[in-house]
């Protein structure tokens, strides 16, 4: 019978614990950019903002020299450079501005009635991602949350 060792050359998602070692991962490499403050990092999102355009070619060039060394590959196609305004996680992202994504609530309002208490989970749930946006969230949402503990 013949053994091999195998090694990993991608992350493997389907492993339990595999996002948070990826997190753990990049807050490692990027550490010195985040306790700078000019760089968030989320799983595989790297949002890099700066005041002045020479500053953020800059800053692109620090990230990517980063890359190379440890083997990270980027999807450049997936990536935007320059922006003012940029789409991460759900939210318009804009200089110190975190506004609402709006064609993620025109699917949360285009949602059907829910008919059984697995789609009010599921309508609630999607909802509540926007929940600080929205200063009523739980006075307009208490008799639906209400319904579900009663089990109806």
């Amino acid at each position: 019978m013949h053994m091999s060792i195998y090694e990993y050359t991608r992350m493997p998602f389907g492993i339990k614990n595999a996002p948070a070692h990826f997190q753990r991962m990049m807050d490692t490499i990027f550490q010195e950019e985040v306790l700078k403050g000019w760089v968030v990092v989320y799983i595989d999102d790297i949002i890099l903002y700066s005041e002045r355009w020479e500053d953020h070619v800059h800053y692109i060039d620090r990230l990517l020299s980063k890359f190379t060394p440890i083997n990270l590959e980027i999807a450049l196609k997936k990536y935007n450079f320059g922006q003012q305004e940029s789409l991460a996680l759900g939210h318009i992202v804009s200089g110190l501005i975190l506004a609402i994504d709006h064609n993620k609530v025109a699917a949360v309002l285009l949602k059907p009635v829910p008919k059984n208490i697995k789609e009010m989970k599921f309508l609630l749930g999607l909802a509540s991602y926007y929940i600080k946006y929205i200063k009523t969230f739980g006075h307009i949402t208490s008799s639906l949350y209400k319904i579900l503990s009663q089990g109806l």
